[in-house]
């Protein structure tokens, strides 16, 4: 269990607390001979959060955490994140240069004034950190860290966990994966066999096995980051020419200070490519100053006037540069970009000048594609939109240099720059004596290497078409268009990767094929998982209809009635030539044999599910295989399921942990002040408001035989909630930091067959809790009112992905000081006398209430084999386990019933004044 591992970090580090008092474990004290912490950059997160807080409760004085790897390993994107959540200090390494330098050299830090500064912190002392300006390439200032300002203080570099700085630390975190290996998997792809994976870690990271690699196996914690590219939190990009047809600028820059920008773009063509090969094989390195930022082809994707760019560019060291040009990399293009910047409402501006086109750009920059339209639109910036890159406009005017050939030189200054940049000159790469790498027992298993093996990952490769009979064929000759299939990847990817590919198989397809495109997207978990309970013949026709250009009346089920409710109608046409069909058996033979791209998705929750179980199990002293459980909590994958997934063209490996990844986290704020309803109403915006009610109970199951301390807790337990005729799961509870509870933004949804399949492996329901809410929300706040049974007065929560906006509505209501992190379970027990407090359940009013429901579904779970009978003549158990539930929550519905006629009436109202107030002002 992750409390377990958390323990465990905190013995083997604790600058002060632990050297007090020592650890009473039987481990070696040496970190290298205990069992590392490997996780995932997800549950690393989690972990390390978790870790700070455990220490902080601890001991007194500030915790300093050490955060180190290579460059773009996703260090500092861990330390952006733990700060997010946490309050604390974040010290870069990358501001204690001490001038220009030939990558990560250690002779560049300036390591005197960084442990002064730390000491002096750890100390009670505030100190002035330096700032390092990379574009004059020199310190240019200071800035003040009081040491009362938090309790956490953060170093973040490719050092950190230096010898120097490791005795100053409590926590020790090594970072490493990312896009770090997905650059050495492309230049392993490029070359060949021809180099050994240390050679080509010498070349392109010289400086990692001496002075890097070592310092990484005394961390306590170990992250392998498979994250490399990602269309996650994409940016949208309009490009327009900066004056207009007739001369006129197509938009005026306001006179407010603009941020200025010189690069220098290169573009190095693999040494075993050949004329013909294609840009995105390229590999496109960007300088700005002293720093160099390098990106793996042309990862974008085109859609109508966007420009969509994925998380691709990571910085590197300039001997990384010269690394790749002494492995036979060539430069074949390079210009020089004069940007000129205005950043607004997470939006920005731009005109770029780019010297050898002799012409400037207007870009406009978001990572939300609606609000990039809208600016445009409120800018009067019509286009014409340009979606080429700068390389492929060079390459229309100049044509593709020939191999062995001098690159095109930048022919034109800036009219911006104040200087002429030095003429680029390759760095000679640095060559390490095998000597003197320094040997390590873990290098057994070269965890520093890649994240799951010693071998590097599979590069993207484009996708091949074949013919009916499965032969390779150009589809571009190929006249016979509406015969022409994907070839199927031999690899799986994970979520990033898989994302990128599915995007580009359909552009593919819809350039060979045209509309509309059918993708099936397949895959375990969700509610009704009987092959049976689909209107197959329906859908059939659905698929049928759109494939023809015709409307298709796609029927709308309601879950909590168990019914159709509905039609809707679906229409292919130029603005969405793309359908998506999503469900647990989207790849059936009798339907993906009328789709033209099959995606499988296995991982997420399904697979978190089975880990959580193995480690119950785990503590409670007996052990069970992946297998075993699967088996029990999901009856049907192995036997339905499973089997259609392994046709798909695409597969992807979902290692994305929505629950405990910072990406998808909600920051709440709880309270049970009273509230009320109109002022909820004024923090919201009225044209975007929508409110709802519902009701929910929430089961929580433990594992039979967890040691426990006599009490009922809710880390020892998972939670189902019963909303709406669906059922969630809740695998592990969430952060709690300050006033906040950070969730996860989404529920999982099971069937009643994964409940009974765990109640089947001993799990036992401990706790019930009956509630309803009352939710307003306009995108960006939500306002939850909850009513407990049995507990007066309600709870108000406020959500929000904005950290700021939550505190600020919070204040804007005057609940400051009267929030709670207390669950709804911790709630409901301190209601309880002391002696009704146990590990095994509430009360015996709360057992009387579980036991029917209980004894239904472990009845629908011992007949979850005959789930996949040919027939089913018996009623199943399952409808009098719903009709239960649903007459516990009518009971509910009716004393609220009023209450929510008055409650809407009086919030219309409230709304329809405000409006016509706003209008008369």
């Amino acid at each position: 269990m992750d409390d377990d591992v958390v323990h465990r970090v905190l013995q083997e580090g604790g600058r002060d607390y632990y050297q007090e008092t020592p650890s009473t474990s039987s481990s070696s004290p040496s970190i290298l001979q205990s069992l590392p912490l490997h996780a995932s950059f997800d549950r690393g997160y989690y972990l390390l959060v978790k870790s700070i807080q455990e220490l902080r409760s601890k001991k007194e004085g500030i915790v300093a955490v050490g955060i180190g790897g290579p460059s773009g390993s996703g260090k500092s994107s861990l330390a952006e994140k733990v700060a997010s959540v946490i309050g604390c200090s974040v010290i870069s390494m990358e501001n204690y240069r001490t001038g220009a330098d030939e990558g990560n050299d250690l002779s560049s830090i300036d390591f005197d004034l960084l442990v002064q500064n730390l000491q002096d912190l750890l100390k009670g002392k505030d100190i002035l950190t330096p700032v390092f300006d990379f574009q004059q390439k020199r310190r240019i200032g200071t800035t003040e860290i009081k040491s009362t300002s938090f309790g956490v203080v953060i170093v973040d570099g490719t050092y950190a966990l230096h010898a120097r700085l490791r005795s100053l630390l409590d926590i020790r975190v090594a970072v490493v994966g990312g896009v770090h290996f997905s650059l050495l998997s492309k230049v392993k792809y490029d070359i060949g066999e021809s180099c050994s994976l240390d050679n080509l870690i010498d070349s392109i990271f010289p400086l990692f096995r001496k002075h890097i690699e070592p310092d990484l196996h005394h961390a306590q914690i170990r992250i392998n980051n498979s994250f490399g590219q990602s269309f996650r939190d994409s940016i949208y990009k309009l490009k327009c020419k900066s004056e207009s047809e007739s001369g006129q600028p197509a938009y005026s820059f306001p006179k407010k200070e603009a941020q200025i920008d010189n690069f220098i773009e290169m573009y190095l063509r693999p040494p075993s490519a050949s004329e013909e090969a294609r840009v995105n094989d390229w590999i496109k390195v960007r300088q700005s100053g002293i720093r160099y930022y390098l990106s793996l082809g042309d990862r974008r994707i085109v859609d109508k006037n966007f420009i969509i760019r994925p998380k691709a560019e990571f910085e590197v060291g300039r001997m990384t540069l010269g690394g790749l040009l002494a492995l036979g990399y060539n430069v074949v293009v390079s210009y020089k970009r004069a940007s000129k910047s205005i950043i607004y409402d997470n939006l920005s501006i731009s005109l770029e000048t780019i010297d050898t086109l002799s012409e400037t750009y207007l870009v406009l920059r978001g990572r939300d594609r609606k609000m990039v339209e809208a600016e445009a639109l409120r800018l009067g910036i019509t286009g014409p939109w340009i979606t080429r890159s700068y390389l492929e406009m060079i390459l229309d005017t100049k044509g593709v240099p020939r191999l062995n050939t001098p690159p095109l030189l930048p022919t034109i200054i800036s009219p911006s720059s104040t200087h002429k940049e030095p003429p680029l000159i390759a760095p000679k790469p640095l060559r390490i004596r095998p000597e003197l790498v320094n040997r390590d027992d873990d290098m057994s298993q070269p965890w520093t290497r890649s994240p799951t093996k010693s071998k590097v990952e599979p590069v993207l490769a484009p996708w091949q078409f074949i013919s009916s009979d499965g032969s390779s064929i150009d589809p571009s000759s190929f006249r016979d268009t509406h015969t022409l299939q994907l070839a199927p990847m031999p690899d799986s990817f994970d979520l990033d990767r898989g994302l990128l590919l599915a995007v580009q198989a359909i552009q593919a397809l819809l350039e060979h094929k045209g509309m509309p495109v059918i993708v099936g997207i397949g895959g375990p978990n969700f509610k009704y998982d009987d092959f049976r309970s689909l209107d197959l013949p329906l859908l059939t026709k659905n698929i049928g209809d759109m494939r023809r250009g015709r409307k298709a009346k796609v029927p709308v089920f309601d879950l909590e009635s168990g019914a159709r409710s509905g039609f809707k109608e679906l229409e292919v046409s130029e603005d969405c030539g793309v359908v998506i069909i999503e469900g647990v058996y989207a790849l059936h033979p009798d339907i993906r044999k009328s789709l033209d791209l099959w995606v499988a998705v296995v991982g997420g929750v399904h697979s978190h599910l089975i880990s959580r179980v193995q480690r119950d199990k785990s503590k409670a002293g007996c052990f069970m295989s992946q297998n075993e459980i699967m088996t029990t909590v999901f009856p049907m994958f192995q036997l339905h399921i499973e089997p259609h997934l392994v046709h798909a063209h695409l597969k992807i490996r979902n290692d994305f942990d929505p629950v405990l990844s910072p990406e998808s986290s909600l920051f709440v704020l709880k309270s049970n002040k009273q509230v009320a309803y109109q002022d909820i109403l004024k923090l919201l915006d009225p044209k975007k408001i929508c409110s709802s009610a519902q009701n929910f109970i929430d089961i929580y199951l433990r594992l039979s035989g967890i040691p426990s301390n006599g009490q009922l807790t809710e880390t020892d337990c998972m939670r189902v909630r019963i909303c709406e005729g669906r059922f969630a799961l809740l695998i592990r509870e969430p952060i709690r930091e300050g006033d906040f509870i950070i969730q996860p933004k989404v529920d999982f949804d099971i069937s009643i067959s994964t409940v009974s399949g765990l109640l089947n492996l001993g799990y036992q329901a401990v706790a019930y809790i009956e509630a309803s809410a009352y939710i307003y929300q306009d995108g960006k706040l939500l306002m939850e009112v909850d009513h407990l049974q049995d507990v007066p007065g309600p709870y108000i929560q406020i959500k929000g992905a904005n950290k700021e906006v939550v505190v600020a509505a919070g204040s804007a209501l005057e609940l400051d000081g009267s929030y709670t992190t207390k669950s709804y379970l911790e709630i409901v027990l301190e209601k309880l006398p002391a002696s009704e407090r146990n590990s095994s359940g509430i009360n015996v009013q709360q057992a009387a209430r579980l036991q029917e429901l209980v004894e239904n579904i472990q009845s629908q779970g011992s007949s979850s084999s005959s789930e996949s009978s040919p027939s089913r003549e018996v009623i199943s158990p399952m409808e009098g386990v719903i009709e239960d539930m649903q007459s516990r929550i009518k009971r509910l519905e009716r004393w609220q019933a009023i209450n929510t006629v008055l409650w809407t009436f009086l919030m219309s109202a409230f709304v329809g004044y405000s409006l016509y107030q706003r209008k008369h002002q």
